[in-house]
């Protein structure tokens, strides 16, 4: 997607990870078409909350610890996201009140599913066919067109584990999961390769695993020490560091 001038679109999947199956097709199929890649985070410190971790997380993603370490300072200015990127306008949707707060605080105009721009319709109760539409126009992108101006450039879709809906535990964790992955269905019918769209829309999907404890029982490359690791898997675990070499130059 993106071959041009692009406006992004990116749907975070907090803390669901894990709970992607083989029945989440159009989830692999994105993956099987799209560029890959892992990102491994900080340790979170011992006495982190679970709504300090989302924030946390969220500000590793946009490239803001500074401003989420500083984000209780009253003496500390904190650059928008319009400021550090050349007047980029963003939105994030979520109905997490610490993602709300600190995205505000970003200078990202925040939505809730349940309202979005006024209009008193609710994403979370909608068909995704309809959210996608309604997505598609917050980026200037309607009836298969798009529009010299948009609304946004970036807008955020923040998903986590029960929060869209009401319920609770690993039912509600599922439904997320699907609306997801109904999502990307929508959003790649729409935006076929070759099409208008298809050529100004940047699509990302992160998944994160959330809060994760060797308790858990999930078997995840994560919680592996490195004297556990296969030496030939090595080089394949994520790390969050740039590693520079000095080469000697021949002539």
């Amino acid at each position: 997607m993106a071959d041009k001038a692009s406006r992004g679109l990116v749907i975070y999947g907090d803390g669901l990870a894990s709970f992607i199956n083989p029945s989440h097709a159009h989830l692999h199929s994105l993956a099987s078409k799209a560029f890959c890649g892992f990102l491994s985070l900080p340790n979170a410190p011992p006495s982190e909350s679970e709504e300090e971790r989302i924030v946390r997380e969220f500000a590793y993603l946009l490239d803001a610890c500074e401003a989420y370490q500083n984000v209780n300072s009253q003496n500390t200015s904190i650059p928008t996201i319009s400021e550090r990127f050349m007047g980029m306008k963003a939105a994030i949707i979520t109905n997490n009140p610490g993602l709300k707060s600190f995205g505000g605080k970003l200078g990202l105009t925040v939505f809730s599913f349940n309202d979005i721009n006024g209009n008193g319709f609710s994403l979370s109760g909608s068909s995704t066919d309809f959210v996608t539409s309604e997505l598609l126009k917050l980026l200037g992108f309607q009836e298969g067109k798009t529009l010299e101006t948009s609304q946004f450039d970036l807008v955020f879709v923040h998903v986590g584990a029960g929060e869209r809906v009401n319920g609770e535990g690993q039912k509600t964790i599922a439904i997320d999961v699907e609306y997801i992955d109904a999502l990307v269905d929508g959003i790649m019918r729409i935006a076929q390769p070759g099409s208008e769209i298809g050529s100004r829309l940047h699509l990302s999907l992160v998944m994160s695993f959330g809060y994760v404890t060797e308790g858990d029982g999930r078997d995840l490359s994560i919680l592996t020490s490195k004297d556990e690791m296969d030496p030939a898997l090595s080089k394949l675990f994520p790390s969050s560091k740039l590693h520079y070499e000095r080469r000697k130059t021949t002539k």
